[in-house]
């Protein structure tokens, strides 16, 4: 019998490149639910079957008993959150406990993706915008949700992902692929005030082997995926070389967030890749 490993957020950054390293195992049957909110059918890959609709329909629309269920579907910018709050609680709130309900039935073990927002400046982040406290309660919903009802699952966090499939324009781009594309069409790299907030920029294909990992032999919290090398965004911005321009301040922006790797490292991984590698690629193809 093939394992059946359902997606959510499938076909997003993250997510599709989770599902194109499920599909090489042709021991998984890899199916993606996704509301392409900020996910897109470009990002569809081989041997995944694609199923359209919000996480809070979950029940609806699965009509199979996953074994695993990576749920990484959910709202995901801190900024923009202060706007979208009702889209934040729809697919965060309203999805995670759809989700739990389904797993709860079905005997799936959950791997959840929680946000490392929680663990920024010594823990004031969690409630420093609706996203980072959407995120922040949901891991313990998942924790206390899976004791209650003896629900396996384990709570993944991720650090600034960049990679292969980041969104590169509009309100929801990524930094580092909105910093690549500017540098393509010689625009100024443009920096929100004061520049020196830290982050801990890793490499998708990190965040898949240790999300790999941890649904195979995880069980619990905290494990983190992230690189342990901390850069400013006025670093990276000057990394990158461009002319710089800053912006206002804005709400909901972390200084620094401690990193957790300790349980994802204690199952085998490591980080391979660095930012400063994957500028220098990027320069070396014209910011292709």
């Amino acid at each position: 019998m093939k394992k059946r490993v359902l997606v959510t957020g499938g076909a997003g950054f993250v997510g599709s490149n989770l599902c194109e390293r499920l599909a090489q195992d042709e021991n998984n049957e890899v199916y993606s639910l996704d509301n392409y909110f900020t996910g897109s059918k470009d990002n569809h890959v081989p041997n995944v079957t694609y199923i359209e609709g919000l996480t809070a329909d979950i029940d609806q629309l699965i009509d199979f008993e996953p074994h695993t269920i990576y749920h990484l579907g959910e709202y995901s910018r801190v900024e923009q959150s202060f706007d979208d709050i009702e889209k934040v609680w729809r697919y965060n709130k309203d999805g995670i406990f759809a989700v739990l309900q389904f797993a709860r039935k079905t005997g799936a073990k959950i791997v959840y993706a929680g946000s490392s927002t929680k663990f920024g400046d010594g823990g004031l982040g969690r409630s420093q915008s609706p996203y980072a406290w959407s995120k922040a309660t949901n891991t313990e919903l998942v924790e206390n949700y899976g004791n209650w009802f003896n629900v396996p699952y384990a709570i993944v966090y991720f650090y600034n992902v960049y990679g292969k499939r980041e969104i590169q324009t509009g309100k929801y781009a990524t930094l580092i692929a909105l910093f690549k594309e500017k540098m393509r069409k010689g625009e100024p790299l443009t920096i929100v005030s004061p520049g020196t907030q830290k982050r801990n920029f890793t490499h998708v294909d990190d965040i898949i082997n240790g999300l790999v990992l941890v649904g195979e032999n995880g069980y619990g919290d905290e494990f983190g995926i992230g690189s342990p090398e901390a850069y400013s965004i006025k670093e990276i911005a000057e990394m990158f070389g461009g002319k710089i321009e800053m912006l206002p301040e804005r709400k909901g922006n972390r200084m620094t967030a401690d990193v957790v790797t300790a349980k994802t490292e204690a199952l085998g991984w490591k980080p391979t890749r660095t930012i400063e590698e994957y500028i220098k690629e990027m320069r070396a193809n014209d910011w292709n």
